[in-house]
């Protein structure tokens, strides 16, 4: 069997079209916003997450009634009483649910972490599952028509505070924390929950509302499908999802995300970028996204904008100015125009991953197509990305965006010579942590970048205000690059990696100590502090955090003589 790597029906700059749900939706969130905007804490996704007491017609029509009599000048009281009466919570389309896996303390957990009271704090780390696990509402599958929750067959693990639904890529890290917790059932339902996204959309969505169908994310489901079997050895489990994950294969070749480059030698490669299927507003933050694109005044403009605020969210980078041509204007994202050094390194896993969960079932024509793809990938980026001066992977700039042009030229100007996290990303995979030589100029990369910190890796080096930069570090960028040095095979590279696991495990633990949560982001210039900055306010919880923590305490250990303390 042959699997094709391109989709010849995808249409250039295609569009999905938002829900009538959706559609009115955001005029409750447009009116919200007029008489609530002000507050700092005015939050536009809560008012896309709330579902219908009754059914669109009838809500519609009373809202629209309650316009009218007011003037389109709704009072508190008007909105709070139309609310209460015709919407549901937020939130309150899911349950909470006690996974059945889950042990306070399971056997065998962590026996490497010596320190008692690290150890205690793995477990209370471990015991957030519980409190992160949710169901959809049986009235979800009953009335799909009220709800933009999507409903999802099987429990799942939410990441925290504002986001109650699955995210995709953040389900990898959170599946890294189950395996440690030993709950390989949970881990297996986030899995088959994604499936069925692939199953419906063709592609895992950003997240399980039906306002993400527009865009994916990080594309990391071949991943958590590896590690749950590394784990399981469970054939059934990859005989389920190997059809899904040569599904999600053809979605990312599309027209829109694929790009032929020809290389300085005159050899074509094939890679990815992100394009999200939007041209409006997300509608989650439908007031913010009209608001950054109200200094532009062309319509073709304005489209435009939206397109690359979505793509950015496909990234999992919304925002940064990795993505921006002037680092103070968010007006000049330029996503689409970007073959991102990061969903190459994705998809090149993705391909490994299939190549070897195919060989497992003995479909070796499969395991033999996408095994080749990987090695085709794997020159291409060492011929696009890699910068051997800099010893890093660099992001690669198109100057034409259009999702036809057939072949783009690549030039060495059109390299980002900006350092992110992501410029070292690559050196999570094999092939490249098994050549000596590039671990040796990454580790030389990394150590001058400026991106080491007093608690771990910062995103870039920009301080823009935007999340995705200075001095904010995410767990999984921290993750990536440390499993990657550590598994080099360098003791050099491994001790690196596990300086940077420390700091970063000091952090999480001082905040925690001090808030008593975990937390989404944190700031790395100093340890025990959050992170801060973006569209919303910090968040806690959460989901990939303490995976990570679980994952690096189960990879180093931590000696019982060893100070948690900053």
């Amino acid at each position: 069997m042959n699997v094709s790597f391109t989709h010849a029906s995808s249409v250039c700059n295609a569009i999905k079209q938002p829900t009538p749900l959706l559609s009115f939706l955001e005029k409750f969130q447009e009116t919200a916003h007029s008489i609530f905007g002000d507050s700092k804490d005015f939050d536009p996704k809560g008012y896309m997450d709330v579902s219908l007491k009754f059914d669109l017609t009838n809500t519609t029509e009373a809202f629209d009634n309650m316009l009218k009599s007011t003037n389109g000048s709704v009072s508190i009281h008007d909105f709070e009483e139309f609310t209460n009466r015709f919407l549901n919570k937020a939130g309150s389309d899911l349950v909470y649910h006690q996974p059945a896996d889950f042990e306070l303390e399971p056997a065998g957990f962590l026996l490497n972490v010596e320190s008692v009271e690290v150890r205690e704090w793995a477990l209370e780390v471990h015991s957030l599952w519980k409190n992160l696990s949710r169901k959809v509402a049986d009235e979800v599958r009953e009335n799909p028509e009220l709800h933009t929750l999507l409903p999802l067959p099987h429990p799942m693990i939410i990441p925290g505070s504002r986001f109650i639904e699955v995210y995709y890529w953040d389900s990898y890290w959170v599946i890294r924390g189950l395996l440690v917790s030993k709950m390989y059932e949970t881990a297996k339902s986030i899995v088959y929950n994604l499936i069925s996204l692939i199953d419906e959309y063709g592609h895992v969505l950003n997240g399980s509302r039906a306002y993400y169908t527009n865009r994916s994310q990080p594309p990391l489901l071949s991943s958590m499908i590896w590690e749950i079997y590394n784990r399981t050895h469970d054939l059934a489990f990859v005989k389920r999802s190997l059809p899904a994950l040569l599904k999600e294969h053809i979605f990312w070749n599309t027209v829109n995300h694929k790009v032929i480059i020809q290389d300085d030698k005159g050899c074509n490669h094939t890679l990815n970028r992100y394009f999200a299927l939007w041209n409006k507003p997300r509608p989650e933050t439908s007031t913010i996204d009209k608001e950054s694109a109200s200094k532009l005044l062309n319509a073709s403009d304005k489209q435009h904008l939206y397109r690359e605020l979505a793509s950015t969210a496909e990234a999992g980078w919304d925002f940064s100015t990795r993505w921006m041509r002037n680092h103070s204007d968010l007006t000049t994202l330029a996503t689409t125009s970007i073959v991102p050094v990061d969903l190459n390194l994705y998809i090149l896993k993705m391909e490994l991953d299939i190549a070897f969960l195919a060989r497992t079932m003995g479909q070796n024509s499969i395991a033999e197509q996408f095994l080749n793809a990987s090695q085709a990938r794997q020159v291409a980026m060492i011929s696009i990305f890699w910068n051997d001066k800099k010893g890093q992977w660099l992001d690669y700039w198109l100057t034409k965006s259009s999702a036809c042009e057939k072949v783009h030229i690549w030039e060495a100007q059109n390299q980002n010579q900006n350092t992110f996290a992501s410029n070292f990303i690559p050196v999570w995979n094999e092939l490249f942590n098994s050549d000596n030589a590039i671990v040796q100029k990454v580790m030389k990369g990394l150590q001058s970048s400026g991106l080491l910190c007093a608690a771990g890796i910062a995103t870039s080096l920009t301080r823009s205000g935007q999340q995705m930069d200075f001095p904010n570090g995410w767990a999984p960028l921290q993750h990536m690059i440390v499993e990657g040095l550590a598994r080099s095979g360098s003791k050099d590279s491994r001790c690196m990696a596990e300086d940077i696991a420390v700091k970063w495990m000091k952090t999480n633990y001082a905040a925690y100590k001090k808030t008593g949560t975990m937390h989404e982001k944190y700031d790395v210039e100093y340890c025990g502090a959050v992170g801060g900055g973006g569209e919303y306010i910090p968040q806690t919880g959460f989901g990939w955090t303490n995976g990570v923590v679980l994952a690096f305490l189960e990879e180093f250990g931590w000696p019982q003589d060893q100070k948690i303390d900053c």
